[in-house]
């Protein structure tokens, strides 16, 4: 072992270095209890009875957990097919949203024709667009098309382009693949289109990773397109569907609180998100890491 190293070895080891990363790992496990603390209390008050949303103070833990409140949410609402709505939209928009991020991406990064440069910095800009200033175009586009109470204006435009950011975070990531690559296909007779889903996005798959990642929770969690398109409640997502519990306790005229259902129903919808993040966490964070190696 060399002198430097073992002189960095004594500076690791000193009091003053241990109280230090003892301190920080303190300040750490804090600030993680902190922020993990709202979720830790949507578990717990997903489990109490009706007369215990009523205490003051509220109980951290219910008295006896009460497991049929997640049986209840299935049976009062019609929360399963919120679920299979929710899939299907995510399905159709993520797919539809990946596929044509990098169809455009591959065409900016690869292509060269006149305006290419102009209409990649205007894609871009729309980023800049709130949601708000398009929303009723797009609403009285959908009415036209006689497409309002479907999910079909939840999931159709997701297949034009895939959005600015996507088409951004693959053209980057394409930008540091070889041109020899699709210059040796080229040669031995492959197409574009073969080039790209052969060569091409095998070589991406961090960044399609992280593109699938972000649609995916965002189309499962998008509250105002269904809020704005859908009316029945046979049609809502999980999103819309939760705030459709404050309706119903005020629609019956019973006046109890729902709030032990909101909170089983909340964990229910939030737990395959958080499966998946932390699943793909490794291809998520490579894919943001590597996306400004190059361009």
């Amino acid at each position: 072992m060399s002198a430097s190293a073992t002189m960095v070895k004594r500076q690791d080891t000193t009091p003053g270095r241990r109280a230090w990363r003892a301190l920080l790992y303190a300040l750490v496990f804090f600030l993680g209890a902190v922020f993990m603390f709202p979720f830790f209390w949507t578990i717990s008050s997903s489990l109490k009875a009706t007369h215990e949303l009523y205490l003051w103070p509220p109980p951290i833990l219910p008295e006896t957990p009460i497991w049929d409140n997640y049986a209840e949410v299935f049976r009062l609402f019609p929360f399963g097919t919120w679920v299979i709505n929710t899939i299907m939209v995510c399905f159709l928009a993520t797919t539809g949203s990946v596929l044509s991020a990098t169809v455009v991406a591959y065409s900016f990064a690869r292509f060269r024709y006149p305006g290419r440069d102009l209409l990649f910095m205007i894609t871009l800009g729309t980023m800049m667009i709130p949601t708000e200033v398009t929303l009723i175009p797009q609403f009285l586009i959908f009415k036209e098309l006689d497409w309002l109470n479907t999910i079909r204006p939840l999931w159709i435009p997701h297949w034009f382009g895939g959005g600015a950011f996507n088409i951004f975070l693959l053209r980057q990531f394409i930008q540091t693949i070889p041109r020899e690559l699709d210059q040796a296909a080229l040669i031995d007779g492959a197409g574009r289109l073969r080039i790209l889903f052969a060569i091409v996005m095998p070589l991406i798959k961090p960044a399609l990773a992280t593109a699938l990642v972000i649609s995916l929770i965002w189309n499962w969690s998008d509250f105002l397109g269904p809020l704005v398109y859908l009316n029945s409640s046979s049609k809502y997502t999980l999103a819309l569907g939760l705030r459709f519990f404050d309706e119903w306790g005020r629609s019956t005229g019973q006046g109890l609180p729902q709030d032990h259902y909101l909170m089983a129903a909340c964990v229910m919808s939030s737990t395959p998100i958080l499966v998946l993040f932390f699943s793909t966490q490794r291809y998520f964070v490579q894919g943001i890491v590597m996306t400004g190696i190059k361009g």
